[in-house]
């Protein structure tokens, strides 16, 4: 489920492209998940005290599910108060919030899955196919992109 919070299904993100949604946030933020993944972005401002996104985001982790967060999506969790006694990373336009955060491309505490940016989305879907299908999936699409890393 890609969930729209603008109360629409397309959306327009920072660089002018269009994604489209499946779902309101709305009519799913009661739902269990596998896994939520927060985009980053500019746009996380507008998010930050959304209370279905906290809900949600605590629902998730007090089950023990996948949470990812690239860019400032962890500032999320920062508002959800899950960033306590946990390594992650961030954006560095984030630091003054998230002080902790480690300077790494992408970063795994049990559950939580945080990455830098843009420049490190591979690494980190790399992160998130292992989590969710094993090391063995996560090596085999590295090695069909040619990812050496």
């Amino acid at each position: 489920v890609q969930a729209s919070t603008v109360g629409r299904l397309l959306v327009e993100g920072r660089n002018g492209i269009s994604l489209e949604a499946t779902r309101l946030l709305s009519d799913v933020a009661g739902e269990d998940f596998e896994a939520v993944i927060l985009p980053g972005g500019p746009g996380i401002q507008q998010l930050r005290g959304d209370e279905r996104i906290i809900s949600c985001l605590r629902r998730q982790h007090a089950a023990g599910r996948l949470i990812a967060a690239i860019c400032a999506g962890p500032l999320l969790l920062l508002d959800a108060g899950l960033t306590e006694g946990i390594a992650y990373t961030a954006h560095p336009s984030t630091l003054e919030e998230l002080r902790e955060a480690r300077n790494q491309a992408v970063v795994t505490d049990g559950p939580i899955i945080t990455s830098r940016g843009a420049g490190t989305a591979t690494e980190f879907a790399l992160a998130l196919v292992r989590a969710l299908r094993g090391q063995d999936a996560a090596r085999e699409i590295a090695d069909s992109i040619c990812w050496s890393h």
